[in-house]
């Protein structure tokens, strides 16, 4: 298991610790490092969701809510991100706070994988450049699956390894060699941008993806591959209750 800093804890409590150090700078280092293209991913994933009309909406690991916020223009009457990150809920709810839309949006303390919502309790959920970090996948999958409505979406954006010449060869160089160095260097946080390639490296993306998807009780999984396959996005919705 690939973690942040590789110590004698819990892949929980190490993520939780990276993202504290670095929220401060986050949204900049995210928006500079991925050329400002992560928020047309973004977008994709928004104009996705919007489709179904939710007036729910669940962000796991929200960070500092971006995505959240973005998910306004679905047309939601309520939008609720959590995340493990006590110092990326701050930077995210002054944010809100700032453009006047706490009424809203919302961002509140919470783990992925041990929810506290009541069954079927959302329209939608989503998940941007988090479901990596979770420590056990399958079991916040399960936890996301159970507090949405049956056939309610499940949107993930993450990362992903491109396949094909030049793109993949151009993308590791960037992803092990520059990024770690210009992450370093602004964020001050000696493993978090180490990290990031790594735990993309890990993660079970494309069909490997999809397969646990449907292994928690999801259905009518698919993926659309963005900006030649560094990044792609995850679509699936939840079984009902009888095709369980």
């Amino acid at each position: 298991m690939v973690k942040p800093y590789n110590n004698n804890e819990s892949k929980k409590y190490e993520v939780r610790a990276m993202f504290d150090n670095i929220a401060r700078n986050y949204d900049f280092l995210n928006h500079f490092l991925s050329f400002g293209i992560d928020i047309l991913w973004r977008k994709r994933l928004i104009r996705t969701l919007k489709k179904y009309r939710p007036k729910s909406i669940l962000d796991i690991a929200t960070g500092t809510g971006d995505l959240a916020i973005m998910a306004i223009k679905t047309g939601a009457d309520n939008i609720l991100g959590v995340d493990i990150s006590t110092q990326m809920i701050e930077v995210g709810n002054q944010k809100i706070k700032k453009r006047s839309l706490d009424q809203k949006v919302r961002l509140t303390e919470g783990d992925a994988e041990s929810l506290n919502f009541e069954d079927e309790s959302f329209d939608a959920a989503m998940v941007a450049f988090g479901v990596r970090n979770f420590e056990d996948l399958e079991k916040g999958l399960f936890e996301i699956n159970r507090v949405l409505k049956p056939n309610a979406p499940f949107c993930v954006l993450e990362f992903s390894k491109p396949q094909h010449f030049p793109v993949k060869q151009l993308y590791g160089f960037y992803s092990y060699y520059l990024l770690p160095k210009i992450g370093r260097l602004i964020s001050n946080d000696k493993r978090a941008y180490t990290y990031l390639p790594e735990s993309i490296s890990e993660f079970p993306h494309g069909d490997g993806f999809l397969e646990i998807l449907k292994k928690c009780n999801f259905e009518n999984t698919r993926l659309k591959r963005l900006s030649f396959g560094i990044a792609t996005l995850y679509i699936g919705e939840k079984v009902c209750a009888e095709k369980q």
